[in-house]
């Protein structure tokens, strides 16, 4: 299937019979997940999609065989600045940066928030020695942990890092290992979720399982202590879809504490996000072949939590 890629600027697609009826909007999203049905909703919109060669609304039932052209404007260039912003170092070298990432840091910049991020504090921290295989809106982000997720990140200081660490990011042989609050009392000790995850048909801002086109998404949990009203665990992830933990704890029942969008929209107390922290990235060193394993210490918050034995 032909994949819409924003790098690219005219896109062709002939629908195939199982997406005959669909809204011309869900249909398009369904061929990038990764991009949001806004997106494609505001190119409707703005004329830059055809169907046989005329414009359509959104809501327009696309048929078998009907052709579908698609124009990505050019996107505008976004500055990106250095800043002097404190970094967490776990280990650096002439190749790789890991970093502790801190709550509520966005890693990369986007159209509305130029600043602040970890990428603007990487710049400042490694001038001109990051690579560039991303474009110069994430320059050596290989990977990436959601706003309000902590913990450790693999920054690659050139492409040939950054090609070997994607590379074992694709092959799922990255140790990855996070720790977890959720909400209410898990009764196996150990297990296995294996629900593929997609972008959610309604809500293209999160994610959900028992969704067409979803990934193979697979969390191996462990339970490290209970309290009255929650539990404490450790999560390793074989494979790494965007919000993969959050999603597959919600589906089970247990949403991560403080999560508002995949558990419970109360507040609790003044946590900022869901309780998630990645603890542990272990990966081949691109250079010497030599495996490295690096642990991220918790928060305080985090640790203020354990303390309270919620």
């Amino acid at each position: 299937m032909h994949k819409l890629c924003l790098e690219d600027r005219n896109h062709e697609f002939e629908v195939s019979e199982n997406q005959n009826s669909e809204r011309l909007d869900r249909a398009l999203s369904s061929w990038n997940q990764e991009i949001s049905r806004s997106f494609f909703q505001k190119l409707i919109r703005e004329g830059e999609v055809k169907v046989n060669g005329i414009p359509k609304k959104s809501n327009y039932r696309v048929v078998t065989g009907d052709k579908i052209s698609v124009v990505i404007p050019q996107a505008e260039a976004l500055e990106i600045l250095p800043e002097n912003i404190p970094l967490d170092i776990l280990y650096e070298d002439a190749d790789v940066l890991v970093v502790n990432k801190p709550k509520g840091m966005v890693v990369h910049p986007s159209a509305g928030h130029c600043s602040g991020t970890l990428v603007n504090a990487v710049m400042y921290h490694c001038r001109d020695s990051l690579s560039g295989i991303n474009g110069i809106i994430r320059p050596g982000i290989v990977h990436r942990i959601d706003m309000d997720t902590t913990g450790a990140l693999i920054i690659c200081k050139n492409d040939h890092a950054h090609l070997k660490i994607a590379e074992q990011i694709k092959e799922h042989s990255v140790t990855r290992r996070y720790l977890g609050i959720v909400r209410g009392i898990v009764k196996e000790d150990a297990g296995i979720i294996n629900e593929a995850i997609g972008r959610h048909p309604i809500d293209r801002k999160k994610m959900a399982i028992h969704v067409r086109n979803g990934k193979t998404a697979i969390t191996h949990y462990r339970v490290i202590q209970r309290f009255s009203k929650h539990t404490y665990m450790e999560f390793e992830l074989e494979t790494g879809r965007t919000h993969q933990i959050r999603v597959h704890m919600a589906s089970i029942g247990h949403p991560l504490l403080g999560d508002r969008v995949y558990g419970s929209c109360k507040s609790f107390g003044n946590l900022q996000g869901q309780t998630l922290h990645a603890a542990v990235i272990g990966f081949i060193h691109p250079s010497n072949g030599q495996y490295l394993e690096l642990e991220a210490p918790l928060p305080e918050y985090f640790e203020s939590l354990l303390k309270k034995q919620l």
